[in-house]
């Protein structure tokens, strides 16, 4: 829009272009011009956001998993059942059936494992990490922590 309220505040552009699309359809002719390349531009990085933030939850959930595979016995591993849990109740939450072709569990886990490595720097790991993601998509949505530690578990380096 030539005022350029989208640039500088966009809370109150999104507020204009709401009131604007409500006048719309409610078969209202409007003087004022709905900003249509950026409506559609912020509609589709709704989308977009949404399949990003059930991606991070699903990776941070690994990353927690991996850590209590690694060392069953810190004084962490209860927090990190708990965060596992408690990332993958909001993935769950946020995720809808067409991410479901969107989602690369092989590369969350790639990005988990690095994550999960760095922080376990030269402390020895109690069973080795898988070197492939051993989880499903359905298991991981289902949040049951014990049974995706089963999977690890299951899925051990060489």
């Amino acid at each position: 829009m030539p005022d350029g309220l989208y640039e500088h505040d966009a809370l109150a552009w999104a507020e204009q272009q709401a009131e604007l699309l409500r006048r719309l359809a409610a078969g209202e002719r409007l003087n004022a011009r709905v900003d249509w390349p950026h409506v559609i531009e912020e509609v589709r990085d709704v989308g977009l956001s949404e399949l990003r933030a059930c991606q991070s939850l699903l990776q941070q959930a690994m990353v927690h998993l991996l850590k209590l595979h690694a060392w069953p016995d810190s004084p962490s591993a209860a927090h990190w059942r708990d965060e596992a849990g408690t990332f993958l109740d909001d993935a769950a939450r946020r995720f809808t059936p067409s991410m479901r072709q969107r989602l690369d569990l092989d590369e969350l886990f790639a990005k988990a494992l690095r994550r999960a490595r760095a922080a376990l720097g030269d402390q020895p790991v109690a069973d080795g990490l898988p070197k492939a993601c051993p989880f499903t998509l359905d298991a991981l949505l289902d949040a049951d922590v014990a049974a995706l530690a089963g999977l690890l578990a299951g899925g051990r380096e060489a």
